[in-house]
């Protein structure tokens, strides 16, 4: 079955850097657009990145233009978010997500933590 796995999440300064992964299994993990989301407390979840099938394709969230960069590795089934100038307002848990056969799936989600 699909199963999503993120990991590099953390507590972080202001202006600091984390770079998260989402290991995928369960399916042609070439074929399928990846997304990463977020959700704060007391917030909706909310799209940050996405990145298309070959990696040519790429979209961001205006608040994180010019310091989130998307990524993958098909050899390695990975997706990565890596995140520079994190904010306060980025403190959320990240999800890794895909849709396969109109079913979305997610990760358990990692905890990110912009704080002095």
């Amino acid at each position: 079955q699909v199963q999503l796995v993120e990991s590099g999440g953390g507590l972080v300064q202001p202006g600091g850097s984390l770079r998260l992964a989402c290991l995928a299994s369960g399916f042609n993990f070439d074929m399928y657009p990846m997304y990463w989301f977020r959700q704060a407390p007391g917030k909706e979840r909310e799209l940050v990145a996405q990145i298309g099938n070959t990696g040519r394709f790429t979209a961001y969230v205006d608040s994180v233009k010019g310091r989130f960069t998307i990524s993958r590795d098909n050899a390695k089934n990975m997706v990565y978010l890596q995140m520079y100038g994190l904010k306060p307002e980025d403190t959320a848990v990240y999800y890794c997500n895909t849709i396969y056969y109109d079913t979305k799936y997610w990760g358990q989600g990692t905890q990110v933590t912009v704080s002095s």
